[in-house]
């Protein structure tokens, strides 16, 4: 999607999981990295355990903020 659509990896994610995985009848999320260290973790659920650790950044979060 990112190659192919030209969309950022945000975009990409949030596409796959609230287009794609609901129509096929799925709930999830997922955990995207790009090679310039972008990070998106989109789910259509009540909530998903994720995380992330940067220099000098650290997040945590299981529910929507």
């Amino acid at each position: 999607r990112m190659a192919y659509k030209g969309l950022s990896l945000a975009e990409a994610s949030e596409e796959v999981v609230n287009q794609v995985l609901v129509e096929a009848g799925g709930a999830g999320g997922l955990i995207a990295l790009d090679r310039y260290g972008n990070i998106a973790m989109p789910f259509n659920t009540e909530g998903m355990y994720r995380g992330y650790a940067k220099p000098g950044e650290r997040m945590v979060a299981i529910y929507k903020e």
